[in-house]
């Protein structure tokens, strides 16, 4: 892998702004961007070959046609923006970000930019351009709140990504993505966390000992199992790092009677190919597709986690039968149509402290997931406040759109993209911070330290493995029966 560093000069010149925290000054003048080995005196060529071959195989070009004829310098979009509220630099703006890109598509892509072009000397693609896009791409956490203020319908979040894509096909892309997603394709583990099978075999036996010990009831985690309902797969880091979400969505599963199964040669829903490479976005989904195929189960399930559960909700159909697909559900959808037809009992005021939840920009900002996840807390929380906004108009976390893997990025994850977020979550008081997603709760633990807020981040199956009445629920067990 080969680094390339901008000077303090370049950066000091492209981001001049008088509301930047001191350690986002440090940090735009000290991070770096992995780059692939390649020709670096060539990059201007070769993004435009990228471009003209993604031009090619995709529909992009009917999306960039429109917003080339729309102006893009209103700046309505600036006051959704959370990191443009943050720094109030003008280069924070989506709609500045968006033009570094269609001004490239126009100038070298449409009869009229390249004939101006051509007769005028000006507007040739340049080693500073592709800089300067590299910084703001990677520094828009694609929350998409910026569509909802457009007069026009443009979609910055859907320019970003297109910009991002480019660049990955060139070589510039963070190493952290580049290289879990590989170990994920072609790896011996098959998963972004190198999790060898043996180790989450012994992970899964540890917890079902666990639950034992604190239930009396054997929960346990199927594997392999032909012909069930549902292919469960989480974030692979949930393996690691979120025990008790696992241990909730597996007693659940107890309670209700499910079928269910975690396969044990690709146990990673985790689809980093949705904040940088479609090409790696498609073989993921073709991954776990034929998994489902091998097991023959009619749906797929995706644990807590946001991007994991869009990419397969919405990829699916595109890539792998359209309208014949198999459905894919999120594991928050599962429980609510469990405690609703009367199969999932929680017991009322099992958490008296008080709680709020963050909506993952994944799945609530097209309004698929919103209400769900509030009918299963009242429930049995009997403290439940809301942040302002939520749902659809939620606050990103301040990690969206991969940025949150990127770790030498975190002070500007906390001080800059997470701000907004932090002050809704200090507001509210609360003792826990539900958050659904295997990256909003990294961003979101790492932003409660960093600004100093009394919260426990959890996921709601931490709270809920606390709360089921088995005796009550479809299957009807209790601690008793099971150790009698």
């Amino acid at each position: 892998m080969r680094t390339r560093i901008i000077t303090a000069e370049q950066r000091e010149k492209a981001f001049a702004s008088t509301k930047k925290p001191q350690v986002i000054e440090k940090q735009r003048l000290d991070v770096r961007y992995h780059v692939e080995d390649y020709e670096v005196e060539d990059r201007p060529r070769r993004f435009l070959e990228a471009f003209a071959a993604i031009l090619k195989h995709t529909n992009y070009r009917f999306a960039l046609e429109h917003f080339i004829r729309i102006s893009t310098k209103c700046s309505r979009c600036a006051v959704q923006c959370p990191v443009y509220q943050a720094t109030g630099d003008a280069h924070d703006i989506p709609c500045y970000r968006s033009e570094l890109l269609l001004s490239v598509y126009r100038r070298h892509f449409t009869i009229a930019g390249s004939l101006r072009g051509r007769l005028l000397g000006t507007g040739h693609l340049t080693d500073e351009k592709i800089e300067e896009m590299a910084d703001s791409f990677w520094n828009c956490t694609a929350c998409r709140r910026c569509t909802m203020e457009c007069p026009s319908g443009i979609d910055h979040a859907l320019i970003t990504h297109l910009g991002r894509f480019i660049l990955s096909e060139i070589g510039i892309a963070p190493r952290a993505l580049v290289v879990s997603t590989r170990e994920q394709l072609e790896g011996a583990t098959a998963n972004t966390s190198a999790i060898p099978l043996p180790a989450l075999k012994d992970t899964l036996e540890f917890l079902e000992e666990d639950m034992k010990e604190e239930t009396g009831i054997d929960i346990d985690f199927p594997l392999d199992v032909e012909g069930v309902e549902y292919l469960f797969t989480p974030a692979v880091s949930d393996f690691l790092m979120e025990a008790e979400t696992l241990m909730g969505i597996a007693a659940v599963f107890k309670a209700t009677g499910g079928s269910w199964t975690i396969s044990t040669k690709y146990y990673d829903a985790i689809n980093y190919g949705l904040f940088y490479s479609d090409r790696m976005l498609e073989r993921i989904i073709r991954k776990l597709y034929a998994e489902s195929e091998r097991l023959n189960t009619p749906n797929i399930l995706i644990g807590e986690c946001g991007h994991a559960s869009r990419s397969a909700k919405y990829y699916v159909p595109v890539h792998c039968g359209g309208e014949n697909a198999k459905p894919v559900l999120n594991i928050m959808e599962y429980t609510l149509k469990m405690l609703e037809n009367g199969k999932l009992k929680l017991k009322p005021d099992t958490i008296t402290d008080r709680v709020t939840y963050h909506d993952p920009c994944n799945i609530a900002r097209q309004g698929w997931i919103v209400e769900q996840p509030r009918k299963i807390i009242r429930a049995f929380c009997s403290d439940f406040v809301e942040m302002t906004p939520r749902g659809t108009e939620n606050i990103c976390c301040g990690g969206g759109g991969g940025t949150v893997s990127i770790d030498e990025i975190r002070p500007y994850r906390t001080a800059v993209g997470g701000k907004a977020k932090a002050d809704q979550i200090r507001a509210t008081g609360a003792k826990y911070l539900i958050a659904p997603c295997a990256n909003c709760k990294k961003q979101l633990r790492e932003l409660v330290e960093d600004q100093k807020i009394d919260c426990e981040v959890v996921g709601l199956h931490d709270l809920i493995y606390k709360a089921i009445d088995y005796k009550g629920s479809y299957a009807g067990l209790s601690a008793t029966q099971e150790k009698g």
